[in-house]
């Protein structure tokens, strides 16, 4: 009896583990950083003030699983050290949430690591790069992160205003498909007006 006990308990154990793995989704590998654009000669203070967030693509990301997903606004804010403090403003169970994070410049012009990392559990590294812009319509960036070993990777479509031309969403989805993501990684937050002004 004792034995046949320890044996249904092993193959319990046994199946509750193939299941945790296959739980776990397999990622699309984050691009090594050379293979990111990085904007010619990056114009910090032209780059500062807000913008809106017209699509998102990246390894976590699931079309389906997102599809709710609203347009959010993220201002950038220039400090005296050439850092950004950055604030993103989101719709979030009826009132406007408010997100504040500060990006440290590195020694390449247009990339920057997440400040006080130490603040966020389980993060080992947060790199920002800007990849693209033209500072008055649009911009497009990269982030890469490393969370408990694993890397996760976003790219982030940014407007000055809420409007998404197709030639925008068009070239956007180029990028990130020249990244190894597909369309389903890839989305377009529904638009909102509120907090988008706050």
């Amino acid at each position: 009896m004792a034995l046949g006990l320890l044996w249904l308990g092993l193959v319990l154990l046994g199946v509750l583990q193939t299941q945790a793995q296959d739980s776990t989704p397999t990622l699309i590998p984050a691009p090594p950083l050379r293979r990111v654009p990085l904007q010619p000669d990056f114009q910090n203070v032209e780059f500062q003030g807000k913008w809106y967030i017209l699509g998102l693509a990246g390894n976590e990301f699931n079309k389906e699983k997102h599809r709710q997903f609203k347009i959010y606004a993220t201002t950038y804010e220039l400090n005296d050290d050439n850092s950004y403090n950055v604030t993103s403003t989101l719709a979030w169970n009826q009132t406007c949430d408010h997100w504040l994070r500060i990006f440290i410049p590195t020694s390449r012009r247009g990339q920057y690591n997440l400040g006080n990392i130490e603040r966020y559990t389980g993060i080992q590294r947060y790199v920002l790069r800007v990849a693209a812009t033209d500072y008055i319509q649009f911009a497009m960036l990269f982030f890469k992160k490393i969370y408990r070993n694993q890397e996760y990777f976003k790219i982030t479509l940014y407007g000055r205003t809420k409007e998404l031309t197709p030639k925008l969403k068009e070239n956007f989805i180029s990028f990130a498909k020249s990244l190894g993501l597909t369309d389903h990684h890839i989305i377009f937050p529904i638009r909102i007006d509120q907090c988008m002004d706050k």
